[in-house]
């Protein structure tokens, strides 16, 4: 199956774009501390919002502040907003959505309520209250504001595919044979669900970076920490457009994107090893472009 998926050229660009990023979290700011002798932080009142130049390869901003080592310090508070996220919004929708669709009845009824009641909740306005309540705080409160207020939807849809595979003549057999339902939903449900987790996870992540740069935007973050967000907001508080200094908030905006295309991409890749009218099109297209090729040659 994983070779399977790894032989997708969406998967691979989207996994390399990530693998990237994340890379560039770990090592980044040590590598341009070290190796550039750069500092984020650092004011250099006799470079102030240059362009880029060969003493500043993506320029300064407003403060005479370094906007490449502010981009790669920006990538290890942007990831790990976005990878504790959904970690923490996965294993919610986990926890609840297949244990209500296995286990049904009262446990069911419960968590459904739960499910649905955080569903109805107008999610955006609470967690700029929540995260505003807490302003000042760091990076991590953040994450886990984000994860707390996002699993409702991935259980949802987990309570499903669990109730149609708990109903399957397989866990049927398992349950007669007197086997456990804790064993049941994480041994043989759970491994069923993968590709949806892993779809889920990465649609998390995506939503995780994007709303931490929103809240950073409306300057309900921590000030003192470096993000993409939070490089944007600066910029957008200083009047960054107005005065053409691009250079300022295109290259957060576009790690950005590129974030969300590689998960985006990814995300391709599952569906078609996950659904199997997909995995069955790939072989007939391909079989097709080579009966097409075949006969052009031979015309």
């Amino acid at each position: 199956m994983s070779t399977a998926f790894l032989t997708s050229w969406k998967v691979r660009i989207g996994l390399g774009i990530l693998a990237f990023f994340c890379l560039l979290a770990l090592f980044g700011p040590w590598a341009v501390h070290t190796l550039l002798g750069l500092d984020p932080r650092a004011n250099d009142i006799s470079a102030i919002a240059q362009p880029p130049s060969g003493e500043h390869l993506v320029g300064t901003n407003q403060f005479g502040q370094d906007i490449l080592a502010q981009i790669v310090e920006g990538a290890r508070g942007s990831m790990y907003v976005g990878l504790l996220g959904a970690v923490v919004g996965t294993a919610m929708a986990i926890l609840v959505g297949v244990p209500a669709g296995y286990y049904g009845g009262r446990v069911d009824a419960a968590l459904n309520f739960l499910t649905n009641l955080f569903l109805v909740m107008p999610v955006l306005p609470l967690i700029l209250i929540v995260a505003g309540y807490l302003e000042g705080t760091g990076l991590t409160t953040i994450a886990l504001i984000i994860g707390f207020f996002g699993w409702s939807g991935g259980a949802r849809t987990l309570r499903a595919q669990a109730l149609s595979i708990a109903n399957r003549d397989f866990v049927r057999a398992m349950r007669m044979l007197g086997e456990r339902g804790r064993r049941l939903v994480f041994a043989e449900i759970l491994p069923h669900l993968t590709g949806l987790i892993a779809s889920m996870f990465l649609h998390a992540m995506i939503g995780a970076v994007m709303a931490e740069a929103g809240l950073a935007f409306l300057g309900i973050s921590d000030s003192s920490a470096i993000s993409w967000g939070t490089m944007i907001q600066s910029a957008q508080q200083q009047s960054a457009v107005l005065r053409g200094l691009w250079w300022w908030f295109v290259p957060p905006g576009l790690c950005i994107a590129l974030i969300g295309t590689a998960a985006a991409l990814v995300n391709f890749g599952v569906d078609e090893l996950a659904n199997p009218k997909l995995r069955a099109a790939r072989p007939a297209s391909a079989r097709r472009a080579r009966r097409l090729a075949r006969a052009g040659s031979g015309a």
